[in-house]
């Protein structure tokens, strides 16, 4: 949760970091966000307590807002998929606007209600008839309660199983992997141009061909971080939510025992669902913090709270000494277009422009960089 809650802060924090990538990355934090604050602490009370602990309201709740996140965040990863794969495979295409990405991000949404809306409807708390909790060393014993879909038959349920597991897992990951592989083909066959002074020897004295050298060697690294990460990021979503995914349609499509299905319910689902959390919380690190300028984003963002505070301690100090007529002070910020501008200069010069670290504006900016060369 609080890499999620760091990416929202970051983006909403400053104007410049609200792009078409950034707002993805935005939408994806939030809705991994929500994961985290609704659905843990319940599904969590539910494996400690063993059973259900809660009544039929936070049942569909709980359900419903777990559903809607977890479909909203596989669709944004879709869209960020779809909107790298424009940049890079097709750099001269006319890319999303904030408009655009904004209305995707609405449909996102309508998608992951309307997609989860009947698991809603049919989530109910629903008493076990053969099992019972022993409590203490008396013996005493409770009712045992599930949260689950209570559907009329069991083919309604297949049915609906199939269309999440095809809409919200299949699907998407076959779209992640065909556009990341095009990626990293498109970026692996980029050639790069000869380093200048190449063929003949450089001037004595001259830094030209070593700086050529140098930036083609940090751009190879580059393109083999950006294909590395794709890589990451289609391995752990195929990772993450390949166990629950089985699950589910095993307990549907597979004949199993009373037993065996107790087993799959009361053992393996909470590992599955852990492992699908999991995905939630690495997300961000992945897209955010993987990512050299986002980093920037976040150093400029706490730089600027670090500045301002200065700038505040500053004017403070220098109205008490005038106040006390003890020697002129220089003001704070320097007059002119800079300070319009939100220059965060100081008098002593420790904080610089709050352009001079440049919060970048896509998060994953290297990709087309390396791509148009």
């Amino acid at each position: 949760m609080v890499g999620n809650g760091v990416v929202c802060f970051i983006v909403l924090r400053s104007r410049n970091m609200r792009t078409v990538t950034n707002l993805f990355i935005l939408n994806l934090a939030i809705s991994d966000l929500l994961v985290g604050i609704f659905c843990m602490p319940t599904t969590l009370l539910d494996n400690i307590i063993t059973g259900w602990p809660f009544g039929s309201i936070v049942c569909k709740l709980s359900g419903m807002v777990q559903g809607i996140s977890v479909s909203a965040s596989v669709f944004t990863l879709v869209a960020i998929a779809v909107d790298r794969f424009r940049c890079i495979v097709y750099p001269f295409k006319q890319k999303l606007t904030i408009a655009t990405s904004k209305l995707i991000i609405v449909i996102i949404w309508v998608l992951a209600v309307l997609i989860m809306f009947p698991s809603g409807v049919m989530l109910q708390v629903t008493k076990e008839q053969t099992v019972r909790i022993v409590l203490g060393p008396n013996s005493d014993t409770r009712p045992f309660y599930w949260c689950r879909e209570n559907w009329p038959s069991q083919e309604m349920r297949k049915v609906y199983t199939t269309v999440l597991f095809t809409n919200i897992y299949l699907a998407p990951l076959t779209l992640i992997v065909i556009m990341y592989a095009r990626i990293g083909f498109t970026l692996f066959k980029t050639t790069l141009p000869p380093a200048r002074g190449s063929g003949s020897a450089p001037l004595e004295g001259s830094g030209n061909n070593k700086l050529s050298v140098d930036g083609r060697q940090t751009i190879t690294r580059k393109k083999k971080r950006v294909i590395m990460m794709l890589l990451v990021v289609a391995l752990l979503f195929i990772v993450s939510w390949l166990p629950l995914w089985t699950l589910m349609m095993l307990s549907d499509y597979a004949s199993l025992t009373e037993h065996q299905y107790r087993v799959i319910n009361i053992y393996m689902y909470p590992f599955a669902h852990w492992l699908a959390f999991f995905n939630s919380s690495i997300n961000p690190i992945i897209y955010g913090f993987f990512n050299e300028n986002f980093r920037k984003g976040f150093q400029a963002a706490f730089k600027f709270q670090l500045c301002s505070a200065d700038v505040l301690r500053q004017r403070t100090l220098s109205h008490r000494i005038r106040g006390n007529a003890v020697l002129p002070v220089h003001p704070t910020v320097p007059s002119g277009p800079a300070s319009r501008a939100g220059s965060l200069f100081v008098g002593n010069g420790t904080c610089q422009e709050g352009n001079d670290v440049r919060e970048q504006d896509l998060i994953m900016e290297d990709l087309e960089k390396v791509s148009q060369i």
